[in-house]
């Protein structure tokens, strides 16, 4: 089973059906072998923005990610741990959890930000 941690904007995009999510995620997410894992620090990330008016997220998107049979990753003390490990490359602390979470788990992320790529992690994205 391939095992795929979605970034915040790529769960977002998914639920919302937009345009932005390309074939090539959309292929992996949608895949019969895979397992989609949301981190919890998403959910928190995007409760963060909606609530200040920075972003559009359902109101329900903890039972969509349930409906969707995606799996939820919390946040361990070892992947808050492994941050330390990390370049300062990137500065925003959601997007850095997300990559400790991939490199403790070793999870493929599925992202839109170029700045993943500067990280030990492999990144799912169409590359046109």
């Amino acid at each position: 089973m391939a095992r795929l941690l979605v970034d915040s904007h790529v769960l977002l995009w998914h639920v919302l059906d937009d345009s932005r999510l390309g074939p090539k995620p959309t292929a992996a997410i949608e895949a019969v072998d895979a397992q989609v894992l949301v981190s919890t620090a998403s959910l928190w990330e995007i409760a963060i923005k909606a609530g200040l008016g920075k972003l559009d997220a359902p109101a329900d998107l903890p039972e969509r990610v349930q409906q969707l049979g995606f799996g939820l990753l919390p946040v361990t003390a070892e992947h808050a741990w492994q941050v330390r490990h990390l370049p300062p490359l990137h500065r925003d602390p959601f997007d850095r959890l997300l990559i400790a979470q991939a490199q403790v788990e070793q999870l493929p992320i599925v992202t839109a930000d170029p700045s993943f790529d500067s990280y030990d992690v492999t990144v799912v994205w169409d590359s046109a």
